[in-house]
């Protein structure tokens, strides 16, 4: 269960720098959701957003704003990073930067709460199954481990040739190295927290 990587574009070596990174690492270094700096600088949400993830290049209108909101130099905004501050002892992940998956019938979504770079490794998600919904999945290699706690409805998980229904607050720990699949059989949505451990 890992996501495809997407590459930022590069920034053009004679075009405007992309300063998206300095811009989020400036940001969360001063715990600022995308809506406070917007609020502070007078730029839009949503450009902002595509700032960060160097989709547009703003205005040099806009980077004094940005600058002047997060109390640094424009000079030190357009170094791209050269003066960022180091990464936040705490940085926190904002629920619309959260990547999710959904099955081809739309009624199972995985929230990607684990780091990209831990894929393959350890994987935690927020799967939410609507009414009736199953994801399947084939075996995993060989040694890995699902655990499944239901935070609201019901569950049912199968694992080979043995299923177990489970309540609200019940974790169920299988091994996923074989065909597998967690099912919705109440008449609401249900959600739970499904970590995946891989073999060292």
């Amino acid at each position: 269960m890992t996501q495809p990587s997407s590459a930022k574009p590069p920034a053009s070596p004679d075009g405007p720098p992309a300063v998206g990174s300095a811009l989020q690492a400036l940001r969360q270094s001063q715990q600022l959701s995308l809506d406070d700096l917007s609020r502070r600088a007078g730029v839009s949400k949503s450009m902002l957003s595509q700032i960060e993830r160097n989709l547009a290049n703003p205005t040099v209108a806009v980077l004094w704003r940005l600058a002047n909101a997060l109390g640094v130099s424009l000079t030190d905004f357009l170094a791209n990073g050269a003066a960022t501050p180091p990464a936040p002892a705490i940085a926190v992940v904002q629920p619309h930067a959260i990547p999710a998956l959904k099955s081809p019938d739309t009624r199972c979504e995985l929230r990607i709460l684990g780091p990209i770079d831990l894929a393959g490794r350890f994987e935690w998600y927020e799967l939410t199954i609507q009414a009736g919904g199953v994801l399947a999945s084939e075996p995993h290699e060989t040694g890995t481990q699902e655990h499944l706690s239901v935070l609201s409805g019901s569950m049912t998980v199968r694992a080979g040739s043995e299923e177990k229904k489970l309540r609200h607050g019940e974790t169920a720990r299988y091994g996923a190295d074989v065909a597998h699949a967690i099912g919705n059989p109440g008449k609401t949505a249900a959600t739970a927290l499904l970590v995946v451990v891989h073999p060292a």
